[in-house]
C-alpha cells in the first residue's frame, strides 16, 4: 500500500478528498489534504527504530504542545497517520531566522515549549540525549557497512570530548529537530511542527541546534544565550553551549548518514551529509579555538 493509499484509507474522511503531497519532509511523506472546504496536513510515518522515532511519543508530543500554545491542533491519528490542522502560511528558510526579529519570535517560541509542554505531556516519554543517539548511529553505521566508517573512530572521539565539556544539564521538553523548515509564520505568528524527535533533553541542544541549522553569527548567539537566561553568558555557559552546537550538527551529520543507507525518500542525503559535516567541522574548531 502506498503512502498515498494510506491516507485515503483513513476513517476520518466523511467526503471525497483532494490530496497534495507537499515537499520538505525528509523523514516522513507529508499530504495537504482537501475535504469540502476543510484543509488539514497528514503525516504518514511508521516507527523509524535507527531514528529513535517511535510515534506514540510524537502523538503525544504534538498534543501537549498544541496544548501549550505551540504546534496546530492534532485532529485524528491512527497507526502510522497523523492528521493535524492546516496553518495558512509560509516556511522559514534559514536567512529568515538570522532576522533579529524573528529569532527572538522562534526562541520566545522554543522557550515556551521547553517550559509550558510538560504540563500537558501525558504518558510515557523519551529522552533525547544527543550523544547516546551518536554512539547509537555508529553502531547502525557500522552494522550497514556505510562509506563514512573510516570517519566514525574520530567522530566518537570528538563526541566523547564534547559531552565531557557539556557536563551536568537541566531538563526541559525539547523539540531537537530546530530545522528552519520546522518553523511556520501565518503572518501574525510562529507556529513550531514535527515533533519526531521531541523527549527530554538539555536546553542547550536546541539552542545549539537552532544555532547551527541557520548559520547564526557569535553576535546572535551571545544574544540567544542572554535572552533565554536572562544574564548574560559566562565562561563556562559559553563552553557547555559550544560544545552542544557541536554535538547537534554531528548529530544532524551522522543522521544523514544512517539515511543514505536506511531511507527510500527522494532526498540527496549524499550531499545534506556533506553539508552538515562541514557545519560540524566549524562548529568544532570554534570549541576547540576558544577552549583549546
Amino acid at each position: 500500500m502506498t503512502p498515498e493509499d494510506r491516507l485515503r484509507a483513513l476513517t476520518c474522511w466523511s467526503g471525497p478528498i483532494e490530496v497534495e503531497p507537499l515537499g520538505g519532509g525528509i523523514t516522513n511523506r507529508n499530504f495537504l489534504v482537501r475535504e469540502g472546504t476543510r484543509r488539514v496536513v497528514v503525516r504518514i510515518g511508521d516507527d523509524i527504530p535507527v531514528h529513535q522515532i517511535l510515534r506514540f511519543n510524537e502523538l503525544a508530543a504534538s498534543q501537549a504542545a498544541h496544548a501549550a500554545g505551540v504546534s496546530p491542533p492534532v485532529l485524528h491519528h491512527e497507526p502510522g497517520a497523523l492528521v493535524i490542522g492546516f496553518v495558512e502560511g509560509r516556511t522559514l528558510a534559514a536567512e529568515d531566522l538570522r532576522q533579529r526579529g524573528m529569532l527572538e519570535q522562534a526562541l520566545a517560541l522554543v522557550a515556551r515549549a521547553h517550559r509550558d509542554i510538560p504540563a500537558h505531556l501525558r504518558g510515557p516519554s523519551l529522552v533525547f540525549w544527543v550523544f547516546h543517539v551518536l554512539r547509537d548511529y555508529a553502531g547502525t553505521l557500522r552494522d550497514g557497512a556505510s562509506r563514512h566508517l573510516g570517519l566514525l573512530p574520530g567522530l566518537l572521539e570528538d563526541a566523547a570530548r564534547l559531552q565531557a565539556a557539556v557536563g551536568p544539564v537541566d531538563l526541559v521538553f525539547g523539540h531537537n529537530d530546530l530545522l528552519p523548515a520546522n518553523f511556520l509564520h501565518d503572518g501574525a505568528r510562529l507556529w513550531l511542527i514535527d515533533w519526531d524527535y521531541a523527549g527530554f533533553n538539555s536546553p542547550l541542544f536546541d539552542l545549539g541546534g537552532l544555532a547551527a541549522n541557520n548559520a547564526l553569527t557569535a553576535e546572535d548567539e551571545g544574544w540567544m544565550l542572554a535572552a533565554y537566561y536572562g544574564r548574560n553568558p559566562d565562561a563556562a555557559l559559553w563552553r557547555a553551549y559550544r560544545a552542544m552546537k557541536a554535538a547537534a550538527a554531528l548529530r544532524e551529520a551522522m543522521w544523514s548518514m544512517v539515511s543514505e543507507i536506511h531511507s527510500d525518500l527522494d532526498f540527496d542525503f549524499a550531499a545534506y551529509t556533506a553539508t552538515n559535516l562541514s557545519t560540524y567541522r566549524a562548529a568544532l574548531a570554534a570549541f576547540e579555538d576558544e577552549h583549546g
